[in-house]
């Protein structure tokens, strides 16, 4: 009864946490796997789920942690991340410009050498460059999409948290 009444409680802490390897896992697998290039905002995207993992592994390390808090910021970052893949897709849209480092454009060379070196050099990925679709949608969607789902799993799962008192 014991270990049942244990894995209910942490349970929405343990979906958030291998949701959140998945995401990543699907992220390093297209890149590296499938090749694609991510962008600078594809790249800003990883941090809340990086965030989050810190946080469920602090939280389910801590005996005594807040675990209904926890959840609750949880599903803050999760929105967090909503909100940049909204931005990310705005942008790929054209709805609005990106930032700084979504754009290609570099001050002119002064020399013959640094021109050289800005040829033999990677440019950045574009971020309202489309790699990959699927039914139209591109990755930052789904992305949104995910955060979304966990974010309001995490502050509706509350519920089944009992709190340390």
């Amino acid at each position: 009864m014991f270990i049942m009444f244990f894995f209910i409680k942490k349970m929405p802490i343990h979906l958030v946490l291998v949701s959140s390897i998945f995401a990543l896992a699907v992220a390093y697998v297209s890149q590296y796997g499938f090749g694609f290039e991510p962008c600078a905002l594809c790249y800003y995207q990883r941090i809340p789920y990086f965030v989050v993992i810190v946080f469920s592994f602090v939280s389910l390390s801590i005996r005594m942690a807040d675990h209904r808090n926890i959840q609750t910021c949880i599903g803050l970052i999760f929105f967090f991340g909503a909100l940049l893949a909204f931005y990310h897709f705005g942008v790929e849209q054209y709805w609005w410009s990106g930032s700084e480092s979504c754009s290609q454009t570099q001050p002119l060379p002064m020399n013959f050498n640094e021109f050289q070196e800005e040829l033999l050099t990677k440019m950045p990925k574009r971020c309202d460059e489309v790699e990959w679709t699927l039914f139209g949608f591109s990755m930052s969607v789904y992305n949104m999409i995910a955060s979304l789902v966990l974010g309001f799993f995490s502050i509706f799962s509350r519920r089944l948290v009992t709190p340390h008192f």
